[in-house]
């Protein structure tokens, strides 16, 4: 894994669809929590794509989220994470999602950076 530097970030906009909504599993037609999380996850790792070497991945291995607001379907939703620090392979992110002038979710996430193969359970080279 290549350097990352302190305050990188970056920003993705979402339009949910029917399929993000919490409707899926018997509840409202607003935005779930888990597709919010994944928009702030998808955001998280592509910050730091740029760094990760050949044969490395990143992987979620924490999410500290408050779901604020509703949000709604066709509206965009800007995801943003910016990395506010790094211990050894893992990197935390500050994460937040709004739609409109609303924060719909805010918190933390943690990714680590592993190799692939070991990550998969396959011998180097093999």
């Amino acid at each position: 894994m290549k350097d990352i530097p302190q305050g990188h970030r970056n920003t993705m906009e979402f339009v949910p669809e029917e399929r993000h909504t919490a409707s899926v599993v018997g509840n409202a037609e607003v935005v779930s929590t888990p597709a919010l999380i994944g928009f702030l996850e998808q955001t998280s790792h592509r910050a730091i794509f740029p760094f990760v070497e050949e044969g490395e991945v990143s992987v979620g291995t924490r999410v500290e989220v408050d779901h604020l607001a509703a949000a709604f379907l066709g509206r965009p939703i800007v995801a943003e994470a910016t990395i506010a620090g790094r211990e050894g392979r893992r990197i935390t992110f500050e994460v937040e999602a709004r739609q409109g002038d609303k924060v719909v979710m805010k918190g933390r996430h943690v990714r680590a950076v592993v190799s692939r193969d070991r990550l998969l359970g396959r011998k180097a080279g093999g």
